[in-house]
């Protein structure tokens, strides 16, 4: 019983860290890459639609971002979610691509950023831990409804304590690993 509880909660954990994983993909750390207009949605005829259904984006050189609109109707509207958007970047548009130069980050933007990441790890971090405290909840009910003894209760415990710990950590090395990105000139 508790097997499955512990499975689920790791597959919940792992889950939360890729999509740790893709939210750090899309803070810039000054190169241009095509996962940094993931999030970005365009109001395309009524419906909200990622940029990435809409054109295929590359970055040919390491400061410029390409995005070619699969219908060009729809390219005034990805200019004007850029623009609308937190990217800080300006679209220059020749009526076949947009063009996208990415800045170089200024000291005060890379310390933003930072912030940025802290904030989204410590996001992170409480989804792991919120299902840390789902999967304890589980295993007591299991136990008070006599499913497992009180043995299998402590031992669930433990190894669903040091999942979230080994998850923990990781976010915490992904962080390292982004700041230093961002802090390096």
């Amino acid at each position: 019983m508790y097997l499955d509880i512990h499975k689920a909660i790791e597959e919940k954990m792992q889950k939360t860290i890729s999509v740790f994983k893709e939210d750090l993909g899309g803070i810039r750390a000054g190169r241009a890459n095509p996962s940094m207009l993931d999030k970005l949605t365009v109001d395309y005829y009524g419906t909200v639609t990622p940029v990435k259904q809409l054109a295929s984006v590359s970055a040919p050189e390491p400061r410029l971002l390409l995005i070619q609109p699969y219908d060009r109707s729809a390219m005034t509207s990805i200019e004007k979610a850029i623009q609308m958007s937190d990217l800080g970047m300006n679209p220059s548009n020749d009526g076949k691509v947009i063009r996208l130069n990415v800045p170089q980050l200024t000291e005060e933007r890379r310390k933003d950023l930072t912030k940025v990441v802290k904030k989204t790890a410590e996001d992170a971090k409480i989804a792991i831990r919120n299902e840390r405290r789902e999967g304890n909840e589980s295993i007591k009910k299991a136990q008070k409804d006599g499913e497992i003894t009180e043995d299998e209760l402590k031992r669930a415990q433990d190894e669903i304590q040091k999942l979230t710990d080994k998850y923990v950590q990781q976010i915490d090395e992904l962080v390292v690993k982004k700041e230093k990105e961002l802090l390096e000139v």
